[in-house]
């Protein structure tokens, strides 16, 4: 394999074409092709470097409260939600005792521009001011020590726009850097009216996940990535749908679901796709693809194609895109678009669940983030404790 060379000073990768034209029609239906340049996108990456408060986390979702995912009117707010998140303070590049990890917490932007006055930070605090975890798991199906790790969301402007998240049931089954589990998958309802940090929410435990069994041989989960293709959030060329894609497997599978934003929170009326029609059987979905990550998104590009953006393999240091000829593919291979090796700085960290982030964007470009994370974890943090948060980098398709 080949590696790829960056260029001194800024990043830049170039894949030529092959044919010319990239805004052509022909052209829209080539899924191995296409010209872009990649960069850093400093101020999004510097928009997360705190030393109070908020100084780490995960996931990175983002939500444009207006319910439009991209185009316009842009969102006067956007929502970010993290996954495990720290929590405490950082004087001279060291974390100060006292900090703490929590499950889950959340951020609003005001505007699409990463200006460090206009984001704020949220999480729940107990009785003694301690910081907590925003949304906990309270289904029927919740185990005593269940939390949530946060899947993909969106406003569902046909539910009175409310914010809809999916919610990974997890618990830890052992010490060390992946001794958890994923045990379900329940999906969560804040009324438009709640404001930040969501003290009332509805969760309802969703039939979306597949055990590992003598069943099920792969585990499966819905809620990877959720593309909105209909006409108020701003998709060209919209068929009334919202597609929810769902990993499976070690070899990161691609399955994908569909429904109407009406009925989102009524299961019965969920279908996936089988490799040859729509089927109400979640254990007839078939993979359109492989060798994406846990969390991933599907935008469209301004030629019509879909780019599916994700870490290859779910960790490594390779940010790939598959093209597609529609949300459920057919999907092309991988072209690598960023090598994420400058962010690691140790043997022991990685990177991992890549993702755009279409209501961020500018016209022509696709701002993508990335995770830094260590296998030794705390460890790392001590020395280094500004580790633990999200990288950016800037798409240009020319």
């Amino acid at each position: 394999m080949n590696r790829l060379k960056f260029t001194s000073g800024i990043k830049e990768i170039v894949l030529l074409c092959c044919l010319a034209g990239f805004f052509s029609n022909s052209n829209a239906q080539d899924l191995t092709n296409i010209k872009f340049t990649a960069t850093e996108a400093t101020e999004w990456t510097n928009l997360f470097v705190r030393n109070n408060g908020w100084f780490g986390g995960d996931g990175i979702y983002t939500i444009p409260l207006n319910g439009v995912e991209s185009g316009k009117p842009e969102a006067k707010k956007t929502l970010f939600i993290f996954s495990d998140s720290m929590i405490g303070n950082i004087k001279d590049d060291k974390m100060e005792p006292g900090a703490k990890m929590i499950h889950n917490s959340i951020a609003i932007l005001k505007g699409t521009k990463p200006v460090k006055d206009n984001i704020t930070f949220f999480w729940k605090n107990d009785q003694k001011d301690n910081p907590e975890t925003v949304f906990v798991p309270k289904t029927p199906l919740t185990g005593p020590t269940d939390y949530y790790w946060l899947g993909d969301g969106f406003v569902n402007q046909e539910q009175n726009n409310a914010i809809y998240i999916f919610g990974y049931r997890v618990k830890q089954v052992s010490d060390g850097a992946f001794g958890f589990s994923e045990v379900g998958n329940t999906l969560i309802k804040i009324a438009e009216k709640e404001e930040p940090p969501y003290k009332t929410f509805e969760q309802k435990d969703t039939p979306f996940y597949l055990s590992s069994n003598e069943t099920e041989k792969e585990m499966a989960s819905f809620g990877a990535g959720i593309f909105v293709n209909t006409a108020k959030a701003g998709a060209p060329g919209p068929d009334g749908y919202v597609y929810v894609y769902g990993v499976k497997g070690m070899a990161k599978k691609l399955l994908v679901a569909r429904v109407k934003p009406k009925e989102f929170d009524d299961y019965a009326k969920w279908n996936f796709w089988d490799g040859a029609t729509w089927n109400a059987d979640i254990k007839k979905a078939e993979a359109i693809t492989d060798q994406v990550s846990n969390e991933l998104s599907l935008s469209v590009l301004p030629d019509g194609r879909y780019a599916l953006i994700f870490q290859q393999g779910g960790m490594g240091r390779a940010v790939g895109m598959r093209l597609g000829k529609s949300p459920i593919g057919p999907f092309g291979p991988i072209i690598k678009l960023w090598d994420s090796s400058d962010a690691l700085k140790k043997k022991s960290y990685f990177s991992y669940n890549a993702k755009a982030h279409p209501g961020l964007s500018e016209k022509g470009e696709l701002l993508i983030s990335y995770n830094v994370n260590s296998f030794d974890f705390f460890k790392d943090l001590e020395t280094d404790p500004q580790l633990y948060r999200p990288r950016f980098i800037k798409i240009k398709f020319n």
